[in-house]
């Protein structure tokens, strides 16, 4: 018997992911068989599978990104099986076991130690495949500032939006020769998914993927104030 649950991720793939051009098999497949609702509060199970940015923590900004962008970031990144990835902002972990089931192995981050926590609960009580590690930690603060103790990285994911493409600079260098980096790039209202790809060493491709608007990420690095 089919579960409501079960027809709103169906309902999820048929009139949100798939409509905004994800058509990748692989993707429409994991997004299709993971059970998102047991990745939210419990509150907000409900509403698992709206086209909304559900609240996860105290914070404004801690929101879990809308099931058509999930789609869209997973496409862009065309994970191996083989790839090793490593994710910025672990929220509840739905990204995270996305990317685990597509790659090999995912290195998380997440700034807030009880998003973390939850997290890393969520994904044991689940039992995705691949392996997994997430860490409480500012991916922009020591030691992650320079390089990540697991780099290089075939992809690259950053979960909110940074204002200005400067972190990425620091970011990309992590990543292998052909690897991908996706990231939120702007402030509210406007802001841009883009990809950048590393083609070798010093050289890199930037690609503008669509237009949109999220969270930011908590401590991402600001511009500096011009002074006068």
């Amino acid at each position: 018997m089919t579960t409501d649950f079960e027809r709103a991720r169906f309902n999820m793939i048929e009139q949100q992911v798939r409509p905004w051009q994800v058509l990748d098999d692989r993707v429409l497949g994991i997004m299709g068989e993971l059970p998102r609702e047991r990745f939210v509060p419990d509150a907000y199970q409900g509403l698992a599978y709206a086209d909304i940015e559900i609240p996860i923590g105290a914070a404004p900004s801690q929101r879990m990104l809308p099931p058509k962008i999930v789609g869209r970031l997973l496409q862009a990144l065309a994970l191996e099986s083989t790839d090793r990835v490593y994710e910025i902002g672990t929220g509840t972990g739905y990204l995270t076991a996305c990317l685990a089931q597509l790659g090999e192995a995912v290195h998380s981050v997440e700034i807030d130690s009880t998003l973390a926590d939850q997290a890393r609960e969520r994904l044991i009580a689940e039992g995705t495949p691949g392996r997994i590690e997430i860490r409480a930690m500012d991916a922009f603060g020591a030691p992650f500032d320079e390089r990540h103790d697991a780099a290089p990285f075939a992809a690259i994911a950053v979960t909110g939006s940074v204002p200005t493409a400067e972190p990425l600079i620091r970011l990309r260098e992590q990543l292998i020769d052909g690897g991908r980096l996706f990231a939120f790039v702007g402030e509210a209202p406007v802001m841009e998914a883009v990809l950048i790809q590393r083609l070798g060493p010093g050289q890199y491709r930037q690609e503008s993927l669509f237009e949109t608007c999220v969270p930011a990420l908590e401590n991402a690095p600001q511009p500096e104030a011009f002074v006068f």
